[in-house]
């Protein structure tokens, strides 16, 4: 593992070669959590829809996907204020956005907080802010919206990534990363929010991928702090980002397809994104692996957006990893369900409770991430050991 390396006479760390390092990490949920058992008859009874073949196989799916515990924005008091929301054909645009835009706010600024509060320093410290959601649309955006709620400075450089799906999050890792190593005593707050609001709609026979995303996805916020030496004592890195790197693949453009409309956003995924994922995932992982010279795949750890339990189980296999190398991925699923660009970082707060543990041995790990296009995101990362002196 890295060496985070001794102080000046500021008492200031000088870091390792000035790349970007994670200091701190925070979360945020709705209120309202949705055991996996109880999905079905939640969904059904929402969406007024009472056929006993679309249960059985949201029943099924809820089991398939293994997931156990979500968070959701939607209530039954919400669909009491906009009944028009389970209405199939109603145009329900407005009214969505309403619902979303505050949503991805409150969610946001509570995760940003946490992180700011486990960070150690004033808000005022934070240099620039990325922002990811592919659930509101606006202007002026949610990163001036989060900015203003946070207190940031109006100095604070702002980036927006929207619409980037399942690979915002470490799309924004690797923007950070470029932000923290160019300008030297940065601090970038990153931030995550997402709801299913904008894509809830009843079941329909012609739209089957809609119960897949019930029985899947959730809602909630992230947020990580990063930023490259020198170090203050009082901040505590745990993992370093050494080499970033994205490559789409052609030609598939649609197999992760949405598309906004006056009802919202029709989302679905191809069956075949896991077979289009296997199909480049070796080559993919082995241009990170070889900044550093390792073969093995089992050499490194892992963590990657479990997009769902077929994507993961396709990499296991395809790259022959030994079985614990995607627990934590597999735990994050389970417990927050598929938060789009969130999940990675509920991957990573894993991850640091087991370089906490010592139960990683690897040096070096990877963060990988699928998006639209479809997009992979990777980065190569080394824990890192702090070893502050006088």
């Amino acid at each position: 593992m890295t060496d985070t390396g001794s102080t000046d006479a500021n008492g200031k760390s000088q870091g390792s070669r000035g790349k970007a390092m994670l200091l701190a990490l925070g979360k945020g949920f709705p209120d309202q959590v949705l055991p996996q058992e109880k999905v079905a008859a939640s969904y059904l009874q929402e969406s007024s829809c009472d056929d006993p073949d679309t249960r059985a196989k949201l029943e099924r799916l809820c089991t398939t996907t293994t997931v156990r515990t979500r968070y959701t924005v939607m209530s039954k008091e919400l669909l009491d204020k906009h009944p028009e929301l389970k209405m199939e054909g109603t145009p329900t645009l407005t009214p969505r956005l309403d619902v979303c835009n505050a949503a991805v706010i409150d969610l946001g600024a509570a995760a940003a907080r946490a992180a700011l509060h486990e960070w150690g320093r004033p808000a005022a410290d934070i240099t620039h802010l990325i922002y990811i959601s592919s659930s509101e649309l606006r202007l002026p955006g949610g990163d001036l919206h989060l900015a203003a709620r946070l207190g940031l400075s109006p100095n604070t450089v702002r980036t927006s990534l929207l619409f980037l799906g399942c690979s915002g999050g470490a799309a924004a890792l690797r923007t950070a990363k470029d932000i923290a190593e160019n300008n030297p005593g940065s601090r970038v707050l990153v931030t995550a929010a997402e709801t299913t609001v904008l894509g809830f709609r009843p079941p329909s026979y012609d739209r089957p991928y809609d119960l897949v995303g019930a029985a899947l996805f959730g809602d909630g916020a992230s947020a990580v702090i990063i930023g490259a030496g020198p170090m203050a004592p009082a901040e505590n890195p745990f993992l370093e980002l050494q080499f970033s790197t994205q490559e789409f693949l052609p030609g598939t453009d649609k197999v992760i397809d949405g598309n906004i409309s006056e009802e919202g956003i029709n989302f679905k995924l191809g069956r075949d994104l896991p077979e289009k994922i296997e199909s480049r995932i070796e080559g993919f992982c082995r241009t990170l692996m070889n900044q550093v010279g390792i073969k093995d795949f089992n050499d490194v750890f892992w963590a990657v957006h479990p997009g769902g339990p077929a994507i993961l189980n396709r990499l296991e296999i395809c790259l022959q990893l030994q079985p614990e190398k995607l627990k934590i991925s597999r735990k994050a699923l389970m417990n927050y369900g598929n938060v789009s660009s969130n999940t990675i970082f509920y991957v990573l707060e894993y991850l640091r409770d087991e370089l906490k543990k010592g139960t990683i041995s690897e040096d070096w790990g990877l963060i990988l991430a699928f998006g639209p296009g479809i997009t992979f995101e990777g980065l190569l990362v080394q824990g890192v050991k702090k070893t502050f002196t006088s």
